[in-house]
């Protein structure tokens, strides 16, 4: 990815909010619109030719829907990068979100998202962070949590993994920021920087929404009992 521009597309079946999206993007110095797309396998053909560093996918297309458009699109991601996926969606928690995270996609957006907003998640996503407030991230990891069961733990993959780079994950887990990590454990932020990036090639893992997942998943971390009060700070 280019250090001064992110290269961005669009995907939605909406024509308004698919040409809305893609000119507040256009105002962006730092922002390019290299495509746009109507359905899924649009939205896999316009990415595979443009190589874009973030794709905003709709849910809900018809034909091939964005999440099988995402799976399509990252499926290859482990031997050649693919795009981060920000799924759009109508409505907060929808239960198709819960899929497209599973399906590779790095954080979900609202389609009323103000500007701002929207370009601060771009610029989030595209350098590898997280994209959801913490409190937004606990209340859809445990939702996610209630409707997937967890799976037996990597035993492997977990063994890999130091004591502190365990406790970094559980952390990354409950929705911390890398300050507020290194924070809690007295460190710098430079150093939880590390220990997150080692966590996700130790695990094979694309981004900290994928570690988020594979911590509740596998287990290590195990949700509160009342998701419905997890969205407060």
């Amino acid at each position: 990815m280019s250090a001064a521009t992110i290269r961005i597309v669009v995907a939605d079946d909406h024509e308004m909010v698919r040409t809305g999206f893609a000119g507040l993007l256009a105002t962006q110095p730092d922002f390019t619109v290299v495509g746009t797309a109507a359905d899924g396998a649009e939205a896999v053909a316009v990415c595979r030719e443009q190589s874009p560093d973030v794709v905003l996918m709709d849910v809900r297309m018809p034909g091939i829907d964005g999440i099988e458009a995402t799976r399509q699109l990252l499926r290859t991601a482990v031997t050649e990068p693919g795009p981060r996926v920000i799924i759009l969606t109508t409505f907060d928690l929808d239960e198709y979100v819960y899929d497209a995270i599973r399906a590779g996609a790095s954080g979900f957006l609202l389609k009323d998202v103000t500007a701002e907003r929207l370009f601060d998640a771009v610029r989030v996503i595209a350098a590898g962070d997280a994209l959801l407030a913490p409190s937004v991230t606990r209340r859809l990891i445990g939702e996610f949590a209630a409707h997937h069961r967890p799976s037996t733990p990597s035993s492997a993959a977990m063994a890999a993994l130091t004591a502190r780079e365990t406790q970094v994950l559980r952390l990354v887990a409950e929705g911390l920021s890398n300050p507020e990590i290194a924070a809690r454990l007295t460190v710098s932020e430079e150093t939880v920087k590390t220990h997150v990036s080692r966590m996700l090639a130790k695990l094979g893992l694309r981004d900290r929404t994928q570690a988020v997942v594979a911590a509740y998943e596998t287990g290590l971390v195990v949700p509160r009992p009342s998701p419905e009060n997890l969205g407060s700070t």
